[in-house]
């Protein structure tokens, strides 16, 4: 059987020298034809699954099944999104908030919270952590985003916070004064609105009275220019 196979592929390196066969590539074990059609076979049935699962997707959206994500294109701007807050104090919620956010990615997670408050002297227990987070955590996403963290100190500074709260806490320890900034301060911020609708209000009656003051002088200097020019008449 070996003595045949090995004449058999000797006999075929000749006529390959000769010019009478052309070289046909084999893999090894007859196999490669067989893997690559496997191969071929598995991609196109990962693409069929796929196609298939976006079909049933469409399916169920068109049917009302489940909800369509849009990303969102709002670009958060805390300066006009937080005005209770001056330019000054949303700096140093930044720099905390960098400070912290260890992994740059933009989120304080829960070990980072974890460290952040053992940092500030009030560790606190793991469920802790969680109930802090959960209560500003709007995208429910179990972190931190920036304009999260800034509603920690807007809910502090309106005595919305549980005097005992991790996040009363935090905010009490950071360091960052929210109250004493004037009118901007946000502690007083609903106050400083109302008495700045009531300024506003005073200045334009402030203008209209002027700009009245001004049309009363234009028509007494007309009606004294009048009476002058009455008086040259009789001369006349």
């Amino acid at each position: 059987m070996a003595t045949d196979e090995l004449s058999s592929k000797l006999s075929r390196r000749l006529q390959i020298e000769d010019g009478a066969e052309e070289p046909v590539a084999v893999d090894e074990g007859g196999q490669g034809h067989e893997n690559g059609a496997g191969e071929e076979k598995a991609a196109t049935a990962n693409a069929d699954s796929e196609l298939g699962a976006k079909l049933m997707r469409r399916g169920e959206l068109n049917d009302g099944v489940g909800e369509h994500h849009q990303p969102s294109m709002k670009v958060f701007n805390p300066y006009t999104e937080f005005k209770e807050f001056s330019r000054k104090q949303i700096k140093d919620m930044e720099r905390m908030f960098k400070q912290y956010d260890a992994g740059k990615d933009g989120f304080i997670d829960l070990m980072e919270l974890k460290l952040m408050m053992e940092k500030l002297g009030a560790p606190q227990t793991h469920l802790g952590l969680k109930n802090m987070i959960k209560e500003v955590d709007e995208d429910l996403d179990n972190k931190l985003s920036f304009r999260e963290f800034l509603l920690i100190f807007r809910k502090s500074a309106a005595g919305e916070l549980a005097e005992d709260s991790g996040l009363s806490v935090l905010a009490r320890l950071s360091e960052i004064d929210v109250s004493t900034e004037g009118v901007k301060g946000a502690k007083t911020f609903f106050e400083a609105k109302v008495a700045a609708v009531n300024a506003g209000s005073q200045f334009e009656a402030e203008i209209r009275q002027e700009q009245e003051e001004k049309k009363k002088q234009a028509e007494e200097k007309k009606q004294r220019q009048a009476a002058f020019k009455n008086l040259q008449s009789a001369f006349k």
